[in-house]
Parts: C-alpha cells; sequence; structure tokens
C-alpha cells in the first residue's frame, strides 16, 4: 500500500537528517556540559549531607533535617518524569536550562534560611530544578549514543558523580567548620558554593546543547501530573511523620486514604491519556522495564539510606568533624567510581549487562550487612570496609538499570523511560530516607534506656561524675545539665548533638552506644531491601543492546527513505511507500501527526 504522504516516522527521520545529524565533536561538547550540570547536581546532594549535623545544630533542629532532604527529595521526585515527558515534547535544551536556573535560585534563596522550616522549603523549591538535571542528561545521552557506546560514558558519568560526592562532604566539611565567612555563617556557603558551578554549567549547556527538537500537536498530561503528586507527597509525608502521629491517628489514615485514591486517579489518568502520559502504562508491557522500576525503586531505597546515614554515624559516633567524616566517605565513593567505569567499559566491549544487578545487589547486602555488625566502640576500619563494599555494588546498578529501561523501548519513548527510570529511582529514595530515619528516631528510645542500663557503662559513668575535675570541665556542663533530667535521655539527641563534642568519654558512652544500636537497626533494614532487590535480580531479562542510537537509527531509515523515492521516480512513479515503524522494533521510532522539527537555537 501507499501514500503521497510519508508515515510519522519517516517524517522524525527527514527532520533529524535535514538537521544534520551531530559530529563527533558536538557530541563530546554536550557530554561535556551535561556533566557539569551533574557535577552541579551530585555536588549539592553531598554537600548538604556532612554539613546537616552543623546545619541542624545552629537551627536548632536536628530532629527536622529529615524534612530539609525530603522536601528536596520529593519535589524532585516528583518533578523528574514531568521533565522528561515535557523534554520528549518541547525539546530537551529548553527543559535543562530551566532546571539549571531553578536550581540556582533555590541555592541563593537555602543559604539565606533562618529556621529548619524555612530551609525545608527553599530545598524544595531547589529540587524543582534538581529533578530536570537528575534525569535529563541521561535522556540527551539516550538521543545521541547507541546503547554501548552509552555505557562507556554513563560510567564516566558516574565517576564524575563519585569526584563530586567526594568533593562534596570535603567541601561541606571545611563551610561547616567555619564559624564565619565573609560575614555569614560557614553553612551558608554550602548553598552559595553552587552557584558559580551552576553560572558554568548553564553557559555549557547554552552554547554546546543543540540536538534536533519534534515539536508535536499532542495534550500534555496536567490532570497525571497533579494526581502524582496527589498520590505521592502523602505517603512521603506519613512515612517521616507517622512515627510522631501514630500510625493510627487521623492524620496518617487520611494520608493513606489520600495516596491511594492519588494512585487510582493516577492509573485511570495515564490509561485514557495514552501515548501522551506522563508515565504512558504501555511500558510497562515490557517486562525488562517493569523488572527494571521494581528494582530501582529498591536500589534507590539502599542507595539514599545509605548515603544519608552514614554522614550521621561517622560524627556523632566515631567522633568526626564534617571534613573528617566527609573524608571518611572516600572508600564508598571510590568503590562507586571503580565499579561504574569498570561496568561500563565492559559492557561497551560485550554489550552484556545481566550479571552487573546481581553482583551489584549482592555486594550492597554484604556492606549494609558489615555497616549493621557496628557498635559505638567498633573499629572504624568496618565502618569503611562496609562503606567500600556498598560502593562497589552500586557502581553496577545505576547505569545498568538505566540502561536496560532505555534498551526496552522504542527510541521516540527514550525522554519518558528515562525519566521515569530516574522517578522510581528517585521515589525509593525519598521513600527509603524518610523511613530510615523515623526507624532511627523511634529506636533510639529503646535502644538509649537500653544503654543506660548496661552496668558497664553505669559504672564508669558514676566513677566520672565522682571525679571534681570532670564536674569542672566547661566541655562536659551540657551534658552533665543533659543527665539531671533522665526522662529526656531517649530524646536527648533530637535536637542537638553537640553537646557531646568535647565530653569525657565515660559521660558520652551510653549516649553513643544508645545511636549506635539504633543505625544497626537501620542497616539491618537496608540489607533486607536490598536482599529483595537481589532476588529480583534472578529472574531480570536483558534484551541485546542496540548498536545504533536513536538518531543514528533516524539517519538510516532517511536513507532507506531516499533510495525508495529514488526507485519510484525512476520507474515514473510519485507515490511515497509507508514504511511503519513496527510496534515492537526498537530501531524505530514514530511522532504524532504534523511534527516538525528544527534545530534548537
Amino acid at each position: 500500500m501507499s501514500s503521497s504522504r510519508p508515515s510519522a516516522s519517516q517524517a522524525k527521520a527527514a527532520a533529524i537528517a535535514e538537521a544534520g545529524g551531530m559530529s563527533r565533536r558536538e557530541i563530546n561538547l554536550v557530554i561535556l556540559g551535561l556533566m557539569a550540570a551533574m557535577f552541579l547536581s551530585s555536588l549539592s546532594q553531598t554537600v548538604v549531607g556532612t554539613a546537616m549535623r552543623t546545619i541542624a545544630d545552629d537551627l536548632h533542629g536536628l530532629s527536622l533535617q529529615a524534612w530539609v532532604t525530603t522536601a528536596f527529595l520529593i519535589v524532585s521526585t516528583v518533578m523528574t518524569p514531568i521533565y522528561g515527558k515535557l523534554s520528549d515534547l518541547f525539546g530537551r535544551r529548553p527543559l535543562f536550562l530551566i532546571a539549571i536556573v531553578l536550581f540556582l535560585v533555590g541555592s541563593v534563596a537555602s543559604s539565606f534560611a533562618q529556621d529548619m522550616i524555612q530551609l525545608a522549603g527553599f530545598r524544595a523549591l531547589q529540587g524543582l530544578g534538581a529533578g530536570g538535571l537528575m534525569s535529563l542528561p541521561l535522556t540527551i545521552m539516550g538521543d545521541i549514543l547507541a546503547p554501548r557506546e552509552r555505557a562507556k560514558y554513563q560510567g564516566y558519568f558516574l565517576a564524575v558523580f563519585g569526584v563530586s560526592s567526594l568533593l562534596g562532604p570535603l567541601v561541606g566539611g571545611l563551610f561547616a567548620g567555619a564559624d564565619t565567612l565573609l560575614g555569614l555563617e560557614g553553612w551558608r556557603w554550602v548553598f552559595l558554593f553552587n552557584i558559580p558551578i551552576g553560572i558554568v554549567a548553564l553557559f555549557m549547556v547554552f552554547r554546546f546543547l543543540h540536538i534536533p527538537v519534534l515539536h508535536n500537536r499532542v495534550r500534555i498530561d496536567w490532570w497525571g501530573a497533579a494526581a502524582l503528586i496527589m498520590a505521592v507527597v502523602p505517603l512521603l509525608l506519613v512515612a517521616e511523620q507517622g512515627r510522631t502521629w501514630g500510625w493510627g491517628s487521623a492524620g496518617s489514615i487520611a494520608c493513606f486514604i489520600t495516596g491511594a485514591v492519588g494512585i487510582v486517579l493516577f492509573i485511570l489518568i495515564e490509561s485514557r491519556m495514552g501515548d501522551d502520559a506522563l508515565i504512558p502504562l504501555a511500558l510497562f508491557k515490557s517486562p525488562t522495564f517493569s523488572m527494571a522500576t521494581i528494582i530501582g525503586v529498591l536500589v534507590g531505597f539502599g542507595m539514599f539510606a545509605g548515603m544519608m546515614m552514614i554522614p550521621f554515624v561517622l560524627q556523632i559516633v566515631h567522633g568526626m568533624n564534617p571534613t573528617e567524616a566527609g573524608l571518611a566517605t572516600l572508600p564508598m565513593i571510590a568503590g562507586l567510581m571503580i565499579a561504574s567505569i569498570g561496568s561500563g567499559q565492559i559492557i561497551a566491549r560485550t554489550g552484556r549487562y545481566r550479571i552487573f544487578p546481581i553482583i551489584g545487589t549482592a555486594l550492597m547486602a554484604v556492606g549494609y550487612g558489615v555497616l549493621a555488625l557496628q557498635q559505638y566502640d567498633s573499629p572504624l576500619w568496618m565502618m569503611l570496609g562496609g562503606q567500600l563494599i556498598l560502593g562497589l555494588g552500586l557502581g553496577q546498578l545505576m547505569q545498568t538499570l538505566t540502561i536496560a529501561s532505555q534498551n526496552s523501548v522504542q527510541p521516540k519513548d527514550m525522554g519518558v523511560a528515562t525519566a521515569g527510570a530516574t522517578f522510581f529511582r528517585q521515589l525509593g529514595g525519598t521513600l527509603g530516607v524518610a523511613i530510615v530515619f523515623s526507624v532511627l528516631f523511634s529506636r533510639v528510645i529503646d535502644t538509649m534506656a537500653a544503654a543506660f542500663q548496661r552496668t558497664d557503662l553505669m559504672a564508669d559513668m558514676q566513677a566520672a561524675l565522682q571525679d571534681p575535675t570532670v564536674l569542672a570541665d566547661p566541655a562536659n556542663a551540657r551534658i552533665l545539665e543533659a543527665l539531671q533530667d533522665p526522662s529526656g535521655l531517649g530524646t536527648a539527641l533530637n535536637d542537638d548533638s553537640s553537646f557531646l563534642t568535647g565530653a569525657d568519654p565515660r559521660l558520652t558512652a551510653p549516649f553513643l552506644d544508645g545511636f549506635a544500636s539504633a543505625t544497626s537497626t537501620v542497616f539491618l533494614v537496608g540489607m533486607a531491601v536490598v536482599l529483595v532487590a537481589f532476588v529480583l535480580t534472578l529472574f531480570f531479562r536483558t534484551p541485546p543492546l542496540r548498536q545504533r542510537s536513536a538518531m543514528e537509527e533516524a539517519l538510516a531509515q532517511k536513507a532507506e527513505l531516499d533510495q525508495l523515492q529514488a526507485e519510484q521516480t525512476a520507474t515514473g512513479s510519485i507515490a511515497v511507500p509507508v514504511v511503519a515503524a513496527p510496534e515492537h522494533d526498537d530501531s524505530r521510532s514514530a511522532v504524532g501527526p504534523g511534527a516538525h522539527a528544527r534545530r534548537e537555537e
């Protein structure tokens, strides 16, 4: 059958061909710009991690610190699929520029926060931009690179993530350790430090990111976005506040009901929107995408839970300052870099990647097991060794799950599939942070009570309390004051842990023992979640990787179309055969009617 009009997939191929594709130099410059943006977003996350204890103590709200973390993660998680869908419709470049600007505005605002609630709100604003910075770089890579080559570059991306994750704790520790800098508290520069890096990233993206963009006459799934917010936010909120409200309280029940209604509405709306859906349900027809999504949620839980909890253990239990805690995270970052670059090179050479999720989840479980064994007086090497194993596992998981998701869909769905994979990983991470800190502050009440029942610790404490030099030392004044109210010992660390700094070790031992025991419970929760992911990876089936990128496939299809037209012209026919993209052929893509393309300027 023939038609006088080219098919939608042919229109896309012609548009990309007219744009000229991208030269190797252009691709490298784009990759450089994307790395700068990823450096910005990952640096911001780790900078705050090691500085959070100082920030929380200064703003008098250690127990509220999870709000600062979850506010950022909730907003960035919800925004991730929205950026992916809008970038499919309006192009990657304008959405990426908007994301960077929002991130920078949120950074400036965060630096002027006067309490933890304000800081949480400004971090939420920062999260509006972070949602794009997290998903769009991998989406753009999916546009311009073939999967095998993409694996190699994603290994480099994760190396950048590792370097920035290492620099983040160091920079955060340096700033948090300074009382004032240019008239501002040192920790406020943790957020202002983003500005010059953000300006560089903004310039590079504006200058070098010029890839073909398709515009389609489609519906924007605003109702789906609203239903997604209705589903996600209440459930994350109750995960954070359930221990305070009570799991059977009216507020908790209201959140559960609202979240459940939101999930139902979201599914109904997405089924009605079809291909225009925020997260098209058709993506889940692929067993690979569905399994990668479930594993991604569990891995996100394990990743964020560990990255947020470890700095607290290093600072509170091991008595490190923020700078030392940043240096002590080096084993996890080193493990992540080694595993990510190594697995990326292997995938690029062999095209095989199924083994990496299996090994990665197994190593993460072992790492959490080592961390769960630590006591308040355990040697530091146990914490460092557990981090190394955890990092070696993470480095094999992040890129392989993304590649599997991208390779399981048609190129036209690359943006929404990548954003969807990132969204579910972020969702797992957000739930992980909320749940582990909820478990921590619930568990610490019991573990602290048990620590103050230990006869060996109490004997040492009583000996210290009989020592006049201990009583006269100003460094012990605040902990002595806390000991005057036994009923408040279980929550003594909720708002301010700085009273432990410099105090006599015999006085701090019960507090450290109670806190360490509570964190062991948290690490056991992380291990259990990762073990579930390990079991699922045994059933994870991965199709062979495509040899060409989406743009190369479109250019190849355009060449086939030109050849057909030339043959028909030679035979005197003016009809153009319609070569429709097979529904399940990953080497084809289609766009909506009336599509046209231009090069982003």
